[in-house]
């Protein structure tokens, strides 16, 4: 096949002689597509939100890319397919004492996903986005080649041009990923602010210096609970194996910032302490509740299962129904992450708190690891980054434009000199969309890996398929 890869033992072998089948096998179903019919990935599970109303198509069956194929251990790497979870790649980096560089914070999010369409988590303030982590990738372009991208090879240009393309160049098939050592367990400080000025510059601090009052810092995130009541979360591997906290049963996570000023997970329960709840919005399907989260089944209090009770009720539109039966008011959903200079973040969460009043607020620090430039979300390397996360409904007022809520963050977020992640509903108009997200060169890609335009591009599949 396409790449050099490591002398291992029987199991490694085993693996990868699997994978090379599926890909065989995925080659001659793609040849088989007809040439102008849509294309779809069939995969159990989606992170994205934005609900096509439409799964016309041919599908294409990866589910053969979703193993673990080698640790490497003493390189600190990984060989992974495609639509590996990070929640089975976590799983199988642990005993050897290793993690992925940036683990996205919902377990069925994959790592071909994350990095087509970026992540971010608490490890970004040093390691940058999930991308970042890939050392080369095994992709099926949209000609029906499978290339060997990497950083100093031909496919140099797709290498770093994927990421945020959001598989209209192609699918990640595999990837070699950087891991990073661990210690047992994650001691956490929850130091509350007033005021946003002083938030925002602690964690300036937190994130340039590597340590705040004495304490090294090898994880940043934080809850915005309103203009008087931001939390900044500063995490720091420990040996300390004592007592831990458990929020994957009756205790929620996102609540103890709230009353407890010191807290110590293990590892692997930090890495997933926003899964459980899906960060608070599991509220909102009744989850949090101590009747009903005394009979929901700990198994499946989980990011997933929510995920498919939201998406049910899209394609049923029963909210809306009940809504409307009730004499409510119609709801925008409002679900986005964006990307503001960390100059800007006040600004940002003052017009936020002004305009569209959700409440909680995550929020995350990010700094790009490389100093390259990657195609299709250029981040300037010098600078570092917030990502706003907001995750609800906003009324939608009596004859308002469709999208009302959600296009004023976009001209906000535009004008304050940052970017919009493109996992959810965008209303940018075509030309400004190929400004924001470099159309001059995606273009280029588009015709050296997709001539036949077999797959959408970005601006139709992110935009106009919403």
């Amino acid at each position: 096949m396409l790449r050099d890869r490591p002398v291992g033992d029987e199991a490694p072998a085993t693996g990868y002689a699997a994978y090379d089948r599926a890909v065989a096998a995925l080659r001659a179903r793609y040849a088989e597509v007809p040439p102008g019919v849509p294309v779809r990935l069939d995969k159990p599970t989606s992170n994205l939100f934005r609900f096509r109303p439409d799964h016309s198509g041919d599908s294409l069956d990866v589910r053969g890319f979703g193993n673990v194929l080698e640790i490497d251990a003493a390189g600190r790497t990984a060989e992974v397919g495609g639509m590996t979870t990070y929640e089975d790649l976590v799983d199988a980096t642990l005993p050897h004492g290793l993690m992925p560089s940036v683990v996205p914070q919902l377990k069925t999010i994959t790592v071909g996903g994350a990095i087509a369409g970026l992540g971010i988590e608490s490890t970004s303030l040093r390691n940058g986005l999930p991308h970042e982590a890939a050392q080369e990738m095994e992709i099926l372009t949209g000609d029906g080649r499978v290339v060997r991208a990497r950083p100093d090879n031909e496919h140099s240009a797709l290498f770093h041009g994927f990421p945020n393309s959001y598989g209209t160049l192609g699918y990640v098939l595999r990837v070699r990923l950087a891991l990073e050592p661990v210690r047992p367990a994650v001691l956490l400080r929850h130091l509350h602010f007033p005021d946003t000025p002083g938030y925002v510059s602690a964690m300036r601090t937190a994130c340039e210096d590597g340590r705040y009052e004495g304490l090294p810092v090898d994880f940043v995130d934080g809850t915005v609970f309103s203009r008087g009541e931001h939390y900044l979360t500063l995490g720091s591997f420990t040996d300390a194996t004592g007592e831990l906290s458990d929020y994957t049963g009756a205790r929620v996570f996102y609540r103890s910032l709230r009353g407890r000023a010191t807290d110590t997970l293990s590892v692997h329960d930090y890495l997933w302490r926003w899964d459980t709840d899906w960060f608070w919005c599991s509220r909102a399907l009744g989850a949090q509740n101590p009747l009903i989260r005394a009979v929901w089944p700990r198994r499946y209090l989980r990011s997933d299962v929510y995920r498919s009770i939201v998406a049910f009720d899209r394609r049923h539109g029963l909210s809306d129904r009940v809504r409307a039966a009730r004499g409510a008011p119609p709801r925008e959903p409002v679900i986005q992450d964006v990307e503001v200079p960390v100059d800007r973040v006040a600004e940002f969460l003052d017009f936020f708190h002004r305009e569209i009043g959700i409440s909680p607020i995550w929020v995350c620090p990010l700094r790009q690891r490389h100093p390259v430039r990657w195609t299709l979300y250029p981040l300037d390397p010098e600078t570092l980054y917030v990502n706003v996360g907001f995750w609800s409904t906003v009324p939608a007022p009596d004859g308002a434009q469709h999208g009302t809520a959600n296009r004023k963050i976009e001209r906000a977020v535009v004008e304050l000199g940052g970017h919009k992640s493109l996992y959810s509903t965008s209303f940018f108009d075509e030309s400004e969309f190929w400004e924001l997200y470099n159309g001059y060169d995606y273009g280029k890609l588009k015709r050296a890996y997709d001539p036949e335009r077999r797959l959408p591009d970005l601006y139709e599949k992110c935009v106009r398929e919403r």
